[in-house]
């Protein structure tokens, strides 16, 4: 089923329990910004409030441009009133729209639903770190031509640490990127994902690129 990810720098009233359509899915991820971007598995699409706790809505939209996971994501900017300036301002920022608020999960899934997202091109649909790489459409990983047979939670796991390789994350880091916090997930659970993953690719021919960092979490160092 095509997924629309959606980032929101504030929350909605109602909850932000997945909403289905026919054949779309549109998935709620609550993000300020300032922490790192969860596991986005379908088109990205960013709603951004003017006003923000650590930096303005405009900084945020500039950064969302800048980052490779976001760069191509369909950004609206969370007006506080209709003025003219702010929309132009919005615009040159790097935002796609703009809306006038309080923002209502009615209005959020009216806008994504009359707009949607053009399908991603399927260059989009592949990640690779060296020889390492994931088919986001066939659900497959090889190292080189051997496929690497993983379930969907060790799948969805190389996919977040491929996107940002180098960079190590704790136990709760990850379990809130993939969405598991709710109901609450057991943080050694995470040791038996890593466990199975560095498994895999150790018998794949991959080596030891998954790194456990003391103290600290996991990595996935580049080749």
């Amino acid at each position: 089923m095509p997924q629309i990810d959606i980032l929101l720098t504030g929350s909605l009233a109602v909850g932000h329990e997945p909403f289905a359509h026919n054949e779309l899915r549109v998935v709620f991820h609550l993000w300020d910004g300032a922490a790192r971007l969860p596991l986005l598995e379908g088109r990205a699409w960013a709603f951004v409030d003017w006003l923000l706790p650590a930096l303005s809505g405009l900084e945020l939209c500039r950064r969302l441009r800048l980052d490779p996971q976001t760069e191509n994501a369909h950004v609206t900017m969370i007006l506080e009133d209709d003025d003219d300036d702010a929309r132009r301002r919005a615009l040159r920022a790097g935002a796609d729209d703009y809306i006038v608020g309080p923002l209502t999960r009615a209005v959020l899934l009216d806008r994504v639903l009359a707009v949607q997202l053009p399908q991603q091109e399927l260059a989009a649909r592949t990640r690779r770190l060296g020889d390492l790489s994931l088919d986001l459409a066939a659900l497959q990983v090889r190292w080189k031509d051997t496929p690497i047979p993983l379930m969907p939670n060790e799948f969805r796991l190389l996919r977040y640490l491929m996107e940002q390789p180098g960079r190590v994350f704790s136990r709760a880091q990850l379990i809130a990127a993939l969405g598991k916090v709710e109901p609450p997930l057991d943080e050694r659970t995470v040791d038996a994902w890593v466990s199975r993953l560095r498994r895999a690719l150790r018998e794949a021919g991959a080596g030891n690129m998954l790194r456990t960092v003391r103290a600290l979490g996991y990595v996935l160092d580049r080749p």
